[in-house]
């Protein structure tokens, strides 16, 4: 049953994670050079790949006991807020081999793979698994999840310069983190008081 509160939920927390993270400079640097359209097919397919592995992740988890379920997620929001707050502001950017041609498939090609390599084990794919656990509605947190991602990706690709110059990447990255201290909390209270 899909439910319209775990999705926006969904989409804030894997939003505001993933905005300070490499994928809207990497949607920025290749909507520079190609169509922005071929660049976000796949960026987007990569997405919707990595959402589907970490639901799928994250359904496995709800097969544990339900205090010992709460208490992992728990303790993996809190790594997940730590890890924002941790981060280092001043990230290489990643190289990106041009392709040759402007094809879409070429485009379309090197988005997908880009994204697929570099998000591959993220915290915004830990976080979704998270949520998948927590909520036990893959389609509910999926949906949100994969929205958060592309819109991301879109922002990144069409204006990620002029989204940052307006609003600073600390202060998004200190939401994004007191949302999971929020979510750690309130997990490991219904683990402690199961």
């Amino acid at each position: 049953m899909l439910s319209l509160t775990i999705m926006a939920i969904t989409f804030g927390v894997v939003f505001l994670a993933e905005l300070p993270d490499k994928t809207a400079l990497a949607g920025l640097m290749l909507g520079t050079r190609y169509r922005a359209s071929y660049v976000f097919a796949g960026v987007a397919a990569a997405f919707a790949v990595h959402v589907a592995l970490a639901v799928a992740a994250g359904s496995v988890l709800t097969l544990l006991p339900q205090r010992l379920l709460q208490a992992l997620v728990g303790v993996l929001f809190l790594a997940g807020a730590a890890l924002l707050l941790l981060k280092k502001g001043d990230e290489d950017e990643e190289n990106i081999k041009a392709p040759a041609d402007q094809s879409f498939w070429k485009v379309s090609g090197a988005g997908f793979m880009l994204i697929l390599v570099a998000e591959f084990g993220d915290l915004t794919q830990i976080m979704t698994a998270n949520l998948a656990a927590r909520y036990d509605n893959p389609l509910s947190v999926g949906l949100g999840a994969v929205l958060a991602l592309w819109a991301v990706a879109g922002i990144g690709i069409l204006g990620g310069r002029t989204l940052m110059k307006y609003v600073p990447l600390r202060l998004i990255t200190r939401i994004a983190a007191c949302l999971m201290l929020a979510l750690a909390g309130f997990s490991l209270y219904e683990a402690l008081a199961a």
